[in-house]
């Protein structure tokens, strides 16, 4: 099993989301965190002061699935989440030794 990180744009959630089930992965966790790599960050106005924002918003997402479908998930992300500008994030790609369903006690690929 492996453990899919992607860090994308707030606004691509719903795309990549969607890509995502129509090929078949339907689990997945998603969080709104702050970061930035590149993009360093933006000046912004408001009342007239300016402020510098270091961290951006963005979306995570973690996802665990079966090897077999390792390529096609990282694929659809990768494909759905792009607008071409900096900014557009990251896949990083985790071994899962275990997984283990909570409420029937199914391990591994059963659990997932």
């Amino acid at each position: 099993m492996k453990k899919v990180e992607a860090i994308i744009k707030p606004f691509k959630l719903d795309d990549v989301r969607e890509a995502l089930t129509e090929v078949g992965i339907t689990g997945l966790t998603v969080t709104e965190v702050k970061g930035f790599g590149r993009q360093k960050g933006h000046t912004e106005t408001y009342r007239g002061a300016e402020y510098h924002v270091d961290f951006l918003p963005k979306i995570k997402l973690e996802i665990v699935i079966q090897d077999e479908h390792l390529e096609r998930c990282i694929e659809t992300i990768v494909t759905h989440g792009n607008t071409g500008k900096i900014g557009d994030g990251k896949v990083f790609v985790f071994d899962v030794q275990r997984a283990i369903r909570i409420r029937t006690g199914e391990e591994n690929d059963d659990a997932v």
